[in-house]
This record gives structure tokens, sequence and C-alpha cells, in this order.
């Protein structure tokens, strides 16, 4: 099959790698439908985040028709099935899982123990998001094995189209955890800092959870367009001053709830800090050796190299 595949720093190609199989009893193969790319895929592609391979397969927001079944896989979930998948994998029984915590997954990712050292804390596995996450398969392809499946994928009952329902893998659950952290009450004003596809859907759910008013601070025309034309005020950092904007809107008061949906290479106001998050793009470590699995416990890996079948050619 061919898929969109890190080929190293600012690099992409799509290749031909091999189609991927069932590993484990849960597995499902997916025929990708529709795909889409993230704007963390470019912490990936400008070498942000460490631990890419040559060949890993990118893309974590997909979806399309499932093709093949695991012999452990829920009844429910069958061939023909239209599905979404999300982004984390999630085993559903522990306890972050049990806490509807699901990116923190303690039996996913066989790498844990890397992304613990980086992060602070470990991290679920994730499809096409280096192998700090476990270097499973992404979706920008033809083909794509959703691991633990019937604890993961949306079935899609409805009519409703691709475009409909692809955002469920991603942006539009996290533009809304986004606003529901924010405990937004009637009457808020909230401002959002970052008009693109995240911003936008975050803005959107501040809407449903009762906000009064919403700002999106941005600097590009086209994604403020976008939000005034949904009915948010709109502030234009790079010709308004964005403290006295938000001041004059409120009556003096200021926003109730602010949400950061910028993302990891925002440009930072000071000249030091920037160049530190220069330094840090060009000297993260790259390993290259493929290791076997650590985690034996890991459903999704047990009996598996780190890295699935497909990745071969994340």
């Amino acid at each position: 099959m061919k898929a969109n595949c890190w080929t190293g720093r600012n690099s992409v190609e799509v290749l031909d790698v091999p189609d991927p199989s069932i590993l484990s009893s849960r597995d499902v193969i997916v025929k990708i439908t529709s795909t889409a790319i993230c704007g963390s895929d470019l912490h990936l592609v400008d070498g942000y985040v460490p631990t890419m391979e040559k060949g890993d397969i990118l893309g974590h927001e997909f979806m399309g028709e499932v093709v093949e079944v695991g012999p452990g896989v829920n009844p429910k979930l069958r061939v023909g099935d239209r599905v979404v998948v999300p982004f984390p994998i999630a085993c559903g029984v522990c306890a972050p899982c049990r806490a509807e915590l699901y990116s923190c997954c303690e039996n996913t990712n066989p790498n844990a123990g890397i992304s613990e050292k980086l992060f602070g804390h470990p991290t679920a596995g994730i499809y096409g998001y280096s192998h700090l996450t476990g270097g499973f398969a992404g979706g920008q392809a033809e083909y794509a094995r959703a691991v633990l499946a019937d604890a993961n994928v949306l079935k899609i009952d409805s009519d409703l189209t691709d475009e409909q329902v692809l955002f469920l893998s991603d942006i539009l659950p996290t533009g809304y955890m986004g606003a529901e952290m924010c405990d937004i009450q009637g009457g808020d004003v909230v401002a959002v800092w970052g008009a693109g596809p995240v911003g936008q859907f975050a803005m959107d759910s501040a809407r449903v959870l009762g906000a009064e008013k919403v700002v999106a601070i941005d600097k590009e025309p086209y994604r403020l367009a976008m939000a005034a034309s949904q009915g948010y005020e709109t502030i234009n950092f790079e010709d308004t001053d964005v403290r006295s904007a938000l001041l004059e809107l409120t009556g003096g008061r200021g926003p109730d709830k602010c949400i950061d949906a910028v993302g990891l290479e925002a440009t930072h106001g000071a000249s030091h800090v920037q160049l530190y998050d220069r330094a840090k793009q060009g000297s993260a470590p790259r390993p290259t050796a493929r290791t076997p699995c650590a985690r034996r416990s890991c459903p999704a890996a047990a009996g598996a190299w780190c890295r699935s079948s497909a990745s071969t050619a994340a």
C-alpha cells in the first residue's frame, strides 16, 4: 500500500510500504476513506519531537471501513462497519481509562518509560506520533491497524458524511476539552488565542457550554474571517493591542476565561526563549535502534516489536 511517511526533518514522502496485519486478537484493519493533517504533525516534520525514524507512517486523524477483524474483537464490530479512529489508544481497563483519562492509559504505550523521561509522565500510545508514543503506524495511508479496536474505535451508524464525523478523531474533542476545562458559566466572556481548527472548535464549544461572548485572537485574516462568520468577536494582534481590545470589549473587566489554542511552535515575545526553542529543535536526539517491547503486559504490543507491522516502511 501507499502511505505518507516521515523521511527526515522537513521531509515527507508517499512510499510503498507493507500492508498492516492483525497482530493482536482485538485488532482490526481499517481501509482509510478520509484522513487529515493535524497541526501537531508539524512538530514531527519540523523536528521538535524526537524518536522519529525514517519511514514512520504519519497521521492520527483517520476513519474508514473495517475490512478485517481479530478473533477477540467484540462481535458488535464487524467487517463493513464504518468507523472513526480516535488518536489516543486506550486499553479501557486501567485506572486512567476508568477515570476517562484515555490519553494517560497505562497499558498501550510500549515506550512509556521514554515518554515519562521527556514529559515527566507516561502517555498512552498514539497513532503516527513518534516512538515516544509507541511507534504505531499512522492513518495517512490506504490501510491502518486499529489497536484494541472494541475499546477505541467509534462506530458510525448514521448517514453523516466523512467530513461531518472525521473531526471526532482529534480536533473537535481537543477543542471541546479546552473549553470544558475552563468551567464556563452562563454569561462568561471567553478569549481564545489561536483561530486555527482547534481554536475554531474551542470557540464553538465555549458557546455550546454557555459563553455569552467569544473573542478570537489571531493574525491570519482568513481565520479571523471564519471566526467572525460564526458571530465571534475578533482581534488581529498584529495591528491591535490585545489587552486594550479585550478590556474595551468587556467594559474594562477582561475575559472570564482564556483558552490557548496556538500550539507548540508559538513565537515567544522574549528572544532568548525563542532561541532556546530553536536550539532544542536542532539538537533533539533521534535514536534509530529498533528494540523489542519491554512491557509485555501491553496487549497492543505483546509478542511484537515496538513498531507495528506497517511502520517498517508508526
